[in-house]
Parts: structure tokens; C-alpha cells; sequence
């Protein structure tokens, strides 16, 4: 799948939009990785499917399991059709052009044209066929057939259907949805450790509390991040890698806007210290982890590895340091997952004839407020998108009994997280939703919260949402962060479809009283300041400055900050 670059469409989609605002604003459209509400369940870029059936394991009946038609092989060979159904069923599939017909043999089977090709490319039973597989799009059916010939083409037991195929993908039934999956990369389950030592900290206030992490390093420090533009962060890993340490970064290759010079000078630093820094492209929409693995330890954040972020200059953010082998066992194994794919890059090699972009770095200072604190936690679970992330936060929030605090800069209105808010609240459970307010969110986050709170006070449900104001004690929320009873989450994922399902993100589920108690604790402190809503905007707004907030919002709602 490739990513469309945003630097030149950005100006000019701003050059039209200024245009158009001066005759009627249009809605605002959603781009990829973007918090505001969509009608479909993927980006407007991003490949759909449907399915017609139930699982085997539930109906009996025989089912598409995945496809692979594009396995990034030459002459797409080795492309097939996974079908699961009961021994001896005499089936056929087609694509409206072509059929080919076979008696399963039990189980679940690839169908393929190259069977020697594909048992390369799965672990199934593969089956001959003569069915070749459209990479701009297709509809296969699979129908049982009559075994006493009356039945003419069969029954439709299954069909399935893409838009268009992503190089090197499965395209697998989970949970009933169809999503693309990189054939490459092992899909992890939700693991859960503990118990386990933990410090837990909130950013603006503890920026040291990163850096001393990494300056504990004696064997490996492997770091993972969107950007990388910290000075202070670069310092400590090249004296690390001075002191004998293995360093490894793995970076964003595609960043919003993109890829920023001063990210640039940082990577070129640390690479000529003899530091591993690796570009993540493809399969990923976006490589948008917060994590560092340091010797025995898992560093995971909501922040970027920036001044803005980790160095406390402005954003509102929360962060654990988990001292467990097998927290950091799981962490390398991701990361090593990352860094070996095939779309990943050197940053040696994917510098080459690059132009990088000017941005800003944040200077903002701020108070500290807020300690960090060390505990014992009962149990820590490592979530990871696009593995499980989704289904794991919203059974958490379906868990929860009591209430349930979410820092979020924005989320996406109609979504599967805010969903499973709304049934909490229906249940009773007292839901706060804390929103960033931030001039690029602003306009979106009111008009949801407004929402909401109308919805709440329709039904009588314990549903209470407001905009942050910062007061001086940190720039802007970027925090994504949850706490629900005696769970806190911890970690990089947006409150939207795209990140859950497309982006590769990392968060740390705290299952422990006095964990839950510290974050609920900080989002408490931040909800207070923050009143019901905000106060709305004064002054007039130009209809081109509208147009830009616009533009904006549709462009960068993954990560758009300094």
C-alpha cells in the first residue's frame, strides 16, 4: 500500500480551500489517520470487504477464511484462496469469469493456480486450481455444489469481495471483519505479565524521567518512535553506544507534513555515532509507537521523541516505565518484528536524495506538578495495533463497573471507543472524556462534545465531556490515556479506526488500584481545570482562516504538532 505524501497536496489543498471558503465551507472530509468521524469502517484510501457468512467454527457451513492476491512475487505467483469446509464437500469458487471446482479434503485449504508457489507462502494444504486473482479488485464466490447434479451452479455458501489488493497482504476474516495483513509479520496475541515494578510519571512535569531511563542502559536500548528530533534523546544514545551498548531506532518513514529536517540532523547524528536506525514504510500506515526497550526494562509513552514531547516544552502526556524481563522481551520481540520487514529501510539508504522540511521546535516551560511515582503493579498486558488493540480497549471499557476517565486529543465521534463509552454510560458507569483544545481540534472537539453532553443529559446517562484548558500547565493534550475501575492505558493510540487497524501502535495496560489511582489522580487535576466545555471563540473569524483550520484538520490529524 503506498501512502500519498502530504507536503505539496497540503499547500494545495490550502490554496483551495481558502477559495472555496469564501463562497459556502464544505464538510469536513476525512484523510487518512484522521480522529473526526467516518461513514466507513477504513479510510477513504484503504481497501474494503465484505463477507456473507458466519465463521465455520460457529455455522458448520464451508466459508473464504483469507486470500492473498498480490503476494509480491513475480507473476503474482503462488496468489490463493483459503476455504474452510467439512471433508468430502464438493465445492467451486469463481469470479464471475472463471470456476474451478474441488472436494475439500477437511479442514482449511489454499486454492491456487501455482500450488508449488503458494506452499511457499502458507502453511496450508494447498489445492490446484486455475482461478487467477485481480490486484485492482475482484469478487470470488464459493458455492457448494450439488453432489447429485441437480443443484445447477450450486448454492452461494460464502462470497468476497476487495476493492483492490495491497502487495504482500492477506486479506483475513477476524471477528466477522475482513482487514489486510501483512503476510510477513506474525499477528501477537494480548500478553500478560506482572507482577512487576513501575514508575509512573506525567509529561510536561517529568521530562528527566525519559532520558534517566535510557542513561540506565548497560546492554541494548531499542527505541521506537514516530519522530526522533530530540538533541537531549540523540546525547543518550550516542553515549550509550560510546559506553558499549547496542542502539537501535526504528522511525516513521512518512511522517504528516513531511519528514522534518531537524529529525534528519538527529538520525545523521546517530548514525554516524554507529547507532541502527531503521525507516518503517509499508505494511504499516504509520510506525506511531512511543516505546524504548532498556536492557529489562519497557519505557512506553503517549509522547514522541521530541522536544514538544519527551522534552517537556509542551505537550500533556503520560508515560510507565515497567521493570520486567518479559514486558521487555515482548517489546524487542515487536520491535524486531518491525525492523525486519521487508519495507523497512536503513536510514542510510532512505536519506538519499531526500528533501526534509522545515518545522518548528516547541520552547514552551512549564510547572511541575505532578511526581512521579513508583509502584508494584499486579499485571501488565502489552496491546498492540493493528494486532488486538481494538478489540482489547473496548472489552476493557465493556468491563468496566464503576467509571471510566479518557485523555484523548481527539476521537473519532461514531467509532468503536466511543461506542463502548456510550454503553458503559447506559449501564450506569460514570464516563469523563477529557478533549485537547488545540486551535487545529477546536472547532471538531466542541461540536463532540456539545454532542455528547446532549446525548448524556437526553438519557440520563453519567456521560460527561469537556475541552481542555491548559492553564499554564502544559501546552496542548496529545496524552491518549485511559482509565477504567483499577486498568490504566497507557500508550500511543488515537481514539480512531485508521490508528487501531492501520497504524502500528503500542499501549500498556496497568491492571492495579494504585496505578489507576495515580493517572485518575492527574486526569482528575486536568478535568477540574478544564470546566464543562469552552468558552466559545471570540472575535471574527475570516472566512480564509476557517478554511484553513479546515484544511488542516482533513491533512494532519495523526500527529500535527511542533
Amino acid at each position: 500500500m503506498s501512502r500519498r505524501p502530504l507536503t505539496a497536496a497540503f499547500a494545495a489543498s490550502l490554496v483551495v480551500l481558502l477559495a472555496a471558503a469564501a463562497v459556502v465551507p464544505a464538510p469536513i472530509a476525512a484523510a487518512p489517520g484522521t480522529e473526526h468521524a467516518t461513514d466507513s469502517a477504513t479510510p477513504p484510501t484503504a481497501t474494503t470487504a465484505t463477507a456473507a457468512t458466519a465463521d465455520l467454527s460457529a455455522s458448520g457451513e464451508p466459508r473464504i477464511v483469507s486470500a492473498l492476491p498480490d503476494p509480491a512475487t513475480p507473476d503474482d505467483r503462488g496468489e490463493f484462496v483459503a476455504v474452510a469446509a467439512p471433508a468430502g464437500t464438493e465445492l467451486s469458487l469463481s469470479d464471475g469469469e472463471d470456476t474451478v471446482s474441488f472436494v475439500a479434503p477437511g479442514g482449511t485449504v489454499a486454492v491456487a493456480t501455482d500450488p508449488a508457489a503458494a506452499s511457499n507462502l502458507t502453511d496450508r494444504p494447498v489445492v490446484a486450481s486455475g482461478l487467477d486473482l485481480a490486484n485492482g479488485g475482484e469478487t470470488v464466490t464459493l458455492r457448494v455444489v450439488d453432489a447429485d447434479g441437480e443443484g445447477g451452479n450450486g448454492v452461494v455458501a460464502d462470497r468476497l469481495s476487495y476493492e483492490r489488493s495491497r502487495e504482500g497482504a492477506l486479506l483475513e476474516r477476524r471477528d466477522g471483519a475482513w482487514s489486510w495483513w501483512p503476510r510477513a509479520l506474525p499477528r501477537r496475541n494480548v500478553t500478560t505479565h506482572g507482577p512487576a515494578n513501575a514508575t509512573l510519571f506525567v509529561l510536561p512535569d517529568s521530562p528527566d524521567r525519559p532520558i534517566a531511563t535510557l542513561r540506565t542502559a548497560d546492554e541494548r536500548i531499542l527505541l521506537a518512535g514516530y519522530v526522533v528530533s530530540s538533541a537531549r534523546v540523540a546525547d543518550e544514545l550516542v553515549a550509550a553506544r560510546e559506553r558499549g551498548v547496542a542502539v537501535s531506532v526504528l522511525v516513521e518513514d512518512s511522517p504528516v507534513g513531511g519528514f522534518p529536517r531537524r529529525s534528519a540532523r538527529v538520525l545523521d547524528r546517530l548514525a554516524d555515532a554507529g547507532v541502527s536506525v531503521r525507516v518503517v514504510g509499508d505494511p504499516h500506515s504509520f510506525h506511531h509507537p512511543k516505546y524504548a526497550v532498556v536492557d529489562d526494562a519497557a519505557l512506553v509513552m503517549t509522547e514522541n521523541w521530541k522536544p514538544a514531547g519527551t522534552g517537556g516544552r509542551k505537550s500533556r502526556g503520560w508515560g510507565v516505565v515497567a521493570r520486567s524481563p518479559t514486558v521487555a522481551a515482548d517489546l524487542a520481540a515487536t520491535f524486531e518484528d518491525d525492523a525486519s520487514l521487508p519495507e523497512t529501510a536503513p536510514w542510510e539508504t532512505y536519506r538519499v536524495g531526500r528533501s526534509f522540511v522545515r518545522t518548528e521546535s516547541a520552547t514552551g516551560s512549564y510547572p511541575s506538578r505532578v511526581a512521579p511515582e513508583s509502584v508494584r503493579v499486579d499485571r501488565v498486558a502489552v496491546i498492540r495495533a493493528p494486532d488486538n488493540a481494538e478489540s482489547a480497549v473496548v472489552s476493557r471499557l465493556d468491563a468496566a463497573e464503576g467509571r471510566i476517565d479518557v485523555l484523548q486529543p481527539t476521537v473519532e465521534a461514531d467509532g468503536p471507543f466511543v461506542r463502548a463509552l456510550k454503553r458503559a454510560a447506559g449501564r450506569g458507569v460514570r464516563v469523563r472524556l477529557l478533549l485537547g483544545s488545540a486551535w487545529y481540534d477546536e472547532e471538531e472537539n466542541r461540536a463532540l462534545a456539545e454532542r455528547l453532553n446532549e446525548w448524556a443529559d437526553r438519557t440520563g446517562s453519567p456521560l460527561s465531556v469537556r475541552l481542555a484548558r491548559p492553564g499554564g500547565r502544559y501546552g496542548a493534550i496529545h496524552a491518549k490515556g485511559v482509565v477504567a475501575d483499577d486498568t490504566a492505558l497507557v500508550g500511543s493510540l488515537n481514539w480512531n479506526r485508521h490508528s487501531a487497524r492501520e497504524n502500528r501502535e503500542v499501549v500498556l495496560a496497568l491492571s492495579d488500584p494504585t496505578a489507576a489511582a495515580y493517572f485518575r489522580e492527574a486526569f482528575a487535576a486536568d478535568w477540574r481545570a478544564s470546566g464543562r466545555g469552552a468558552e466559545p471563540r471570540t472575535g471574527l473569524v475570516a472566512a480564509a482562516a476557517l478554511a484553513v483550520v479546515v484544511g488542516l484538520a482533513a491533512l494532519r490529524r495523526l500527529e500535527f504538532e511542533e
